[in-house]
């Protein structure tokens, strides 16, 4: 691990210790403590130290506990009162809520932090507690790691790491989407499709034929078009895939956390599809494949720059590490490490070589934006996949509960992203549900049109990762049936409102933009290909505030002019435009609503 990663997360002192495994103390890791790669010479001496002199003055810690969140801190649980007992559960059923159904309990830590430890029969009794009150509230518990703790005592104290996860009474499954980028041929769809199908890959692709969508993908070997996969976990950690399911929907009911994948295209002819994924459907996180065989190579720099322009947090998978030799391996690291650490990235590299390494990895990773993790597997031989089913299935999600609600209270607004006629079914659309409830049966404008009209519709059934669901909440990726509606009349970039919403529609918009790079100068009348979630079109530049043209790296407010028909925006809204090789990226600051504008022409 980095030696940075202590310095970031450090709000103390550290271990005065000649060990190599250093991990940082945030909130769900076991921070400052004595790794297993110390030898064992050292340890023996660490022991002594600690048992002939005075208690040790900076003991290992852990930042104090967090009134919110989903992390608890437990001293011990020995045979508490039926009264205690049940104030326990009702303070699980909160950080389980404030998890959206996931829990991590550190059992041996007081509530400031401090490192204590418990004996053998004490551990064992506070787990027993635990698993009594998982069993009251209907959740699981697994052990994520127990670790030996010095704490000025002769018997051996120990620490241990619990996830407890249970599935919401009101949602199916936690659900985590991950964005698959990458260059061409770098092992994208291959290591999906081992991910999800259960089998390792015989090394000419024969995991990934399932992912394809399209004839010329399984001829060319190359993803073109957006696909999704899934990966489910039970509650006890266990991944369920198509292994032992048949199908989509056996998967989603035994699964209480599932992970969806967005494989996206490497190629840069297929950069605008890319673009589409990583702006529309919203992932958690983003996934950069790299080949250990090439490096960094082709539009690696390119999709690491995309998912930091958007914030998505990122990590990193070398993949055909059984085709290298290790000294190929470490420089493709050491090559990644640097372009991490670079002014631009400011990352902190962070290489997960253990099962603990990964559960430390997931949970700063969620934490920190700053840490990047990164994982070294074969989809061949398997090496270090289980590292990766670790990392996932610890994963917290991003947003809280409170968000949540408070996205949900809103009006409906569902964006458009996949348009399909369905036998026997109608018109479908696919897309992510950003604000608001959306039932079955509900009534609902579409738009904006061509006129810059909305037609109203109605939600005949909804479908969630292919199997049925009656209520989509905020958040969640769906398709929707609208029954004999005329597909002709939709498009891409449209969205789905509540009909009390009364939606803004603009010709016109102004942006605050960073010019990323121009062969150029970027000036009035130039034409961009501008992305803003889900909407998709060409834009001419109207004007500059305040300057006459733009060079690479310069700031400024741009107005700019949909060409083709009016859409649907949001002020603060991020944008990210591109025409061969020009880029820039920036936010929505002002929309011209399109009766101003028409009346204005």
């Amino acid at each position: 691990m980095d030696p940075r990663v202590a310095e970031l997360f450090g709000s103390g002192s550290v271990l005065k210790s000649s060990c190599q495994g250093l991990g940082s103390g945030s909130g769900g890791g076991f921070g400052m403590m004595m790794s297993k790669k110390c030898s064992k010479n050292g340890k023996k001496v660490k022991n002594r130290a600690t048992r002939n002199t005075k208690p040790n003055n900076n003991p290992p810690y852990l930042p104090p506990e967090a009134e919110e969140g989903n992390i608890e801190y437990k001293l011990k649980l020995v045979n508490p009162t039926q009264y205690r007992f049940e104030h326990l559960v009702t303070q699980m059923k909160w950080r389980l809520q404030e998890g959206r159904g996931e829990a991590v309990y550190q059992i041996g830590v007081e509530d400031n932090g401090l490192l204590v430890g418990l004996s053998e029969e004490d551990m064992r009794a506070s787990l027993k507690t635990l698993r009594r009150m998982a069993e009251k509230v209907g959740a699981d518990i697994t052990i994520l790691r127990e670790r030996e703790v010095d704490y000025d005592s002769d018997i051996p104290r120990k620490i241990a790491e619990v996830l407890v996860r249970k599935v919401p009474d009101d949602q199916q499954f936690l659900d985590l989407r991950v964005a698959v980028l990458g260059n061409v041929d770098s092992g994208k769809s291959t290591l999906l499709g081992v991910l999800t199908q259960g089998e390792l890959d015989n090394g000419r692709g024969r995991a990934r034929l399932n992912l394809f969508r399209h004839l010329h993908e399984i001829q060319s070997g190359r993803t073109s078009s957006i696909s999704f996969e899934i990966l489910g976990f039970n509650s006890k950690g266990e991944v369920v895939n198509y292994s032992e399911s048949r199908t989509a929907e056996e998967i989603c009911e035994s699964a209480s956390k599932m992970i969806t994948f967005i494989d996206l295209a490497g190629h840069h002819k297929y950069l605008k599809t890319t673009i589409f994924g990583l702006t529309s459907y919203c992932p958690d996180f983003a996934m950069l494949v790299v080949g250990a065989n090439t490096g960094i190579a082709g539009t690696t720099r390119e999709h690491l720059g995309l998912a930091m322009a958007l914030k998505v947090p990122i990590f990193i998978v070398v993949s055909k590490v059984d085709l290298c030799t290790k000294g190929t391996i470490d420089r493709t690291v050491r090559q990644l490490e640097r372009i991490l650490k670079q002014p631009g990235c400011n990352k902190i590299p962070m290489v997960v070589s253990s099962a603990d390494d990964a559960v430390t990895a997931a949970q700063q990773f969620a934490q920190s934006p700053s840490i990047t993790p990164i994982f070294t597997l074969s989809s061949v031989s398997g090496e270090s996949l289980d590292l990766l089913k670790v990392f996932f299935n610890i994963l917290p999600p991003l947003s809280n509960s409170k968000e949540q609600e408070e996205l949900m209270q809103q009006l409906t607004e569902f964006q458009v992203d996949e348009i399909y006629t369905v036998p026997d079914v109608g018109t479908v659309v696919g897309g992510t549900l950003y604000s608001g409830i959306c039932r079955e049966g509900e009534r609902l404008v579409v738009g904006p049109t061509d006129e810059g009209n909305f037609l109203g519709l109605k939600v005949c059934s909804i479908q969630r990762n292919r199997s049925a669901c009656r209520v989509l909440r905020a958040g969640q990726a769906a398709t929707l049936a609208l029954g004999n509606f005329d597909r002709s009349l939709l498009r891409k970039g449209m969205v789905m409102v509540s009909p009390e919403m009364n939606p803004t529609i603009c010709w016109l918009f102004e942006a605050e933009i960073v010019l990323l790079f121009h062969a150029k100068t970027f000036r009035k009348g130039f034409q961009v290909t501008v992305h803003v979630g889900n909407v998709r079109q060409t834009a001419t530049v109207e004007c500059l505030h305040g300057k006459d043209e733009l060079r690479t790296g310069e700031k400024a407010v741009v107005r700019f002019k949909f060409i083709k028909h009016p859409e649907y925006l949001k002020v603060g809204a991020k944008l990210l435009f591109r025409e061969g090789v020009t880029k820039g990226i920036g936010h929505v600051t002002y929309l011209q609503p399109a009766s101003l504008y028409q009346h204005h022409t």
